[in-house]
């Protein structure tokens, strides 16, 4: 397993300048938080106010041949439910350092076929302290996220909150 600090310089490097528009293109916006975490794949969610489930916004390198029978499972996903669901109920991180040998149940069958094995979803809560959406990310090897960078993730998320 492993648990290294990343080599990058800054987590939220490049994020603000993507934010600083009316309408952020989120998948620019996701796409730039993995490469400042190195990782491969990640997801952002939105609290859907009228259905209360976590409505898929954008998502990044979730392998093609998975996703026809993905899509459809991270579309919508009620609090609770799967890791992201899971960040919303409790309004914390949630990580796994192995997906694929998740023994808690936390992660779904179908997300094991992605290959992903570290992940890390943590809650977008916005200023009224509810949570508006998820932010995930997940790298292809078993991974410990340091308690440094879940709080640089939560920063990020941080960030978005103040533009979802």
């Amino acid at each position: 397993m492993q648990n290294s600090a990343l080599t990058m310089s800054q987590p939220t490097a490049g994020i603000p300048e993507l934010l600083a528009v009316s309408s952020p293109d989120w998948s620019a916006v996701l796409v730039k938080v993995l490469a400042n975490f190195q990782c491969a794949t990640g997801t952002i969610h939105r609290t859907d106010s009228s259905t209360g489930l976590l409505t898929l916004v954008t998502q990044h390198g979730i392998p093609p041949h998975v996703l026809p029978m993905l899509l459809p499972k991270i579309d919508n996903i009620p609090f609770g439910k799967g890791i992201a669901g899971c960040a919303a109920q409790r309004k914390e991180a949630v990580q796994l350092c192995n997906l694929q040998e998740d023994l808690g149940g936390v992660a779904k069958p179908d997300a094991q076929k992605t290959n992903v094995q570290g992940a890390l979803a943590v809650p977008i809560v916005g200023a009224d302290g509810k949570v508006i959406g998820v932010l995930g990310i997940g790298k292809m090897q078993p991974y410990d996220f340091t308690a440094s960078e879940i709080a640089d993730l939560n920063t990020v998320a941080g960030l978005i909150a103040k533009k979802m």
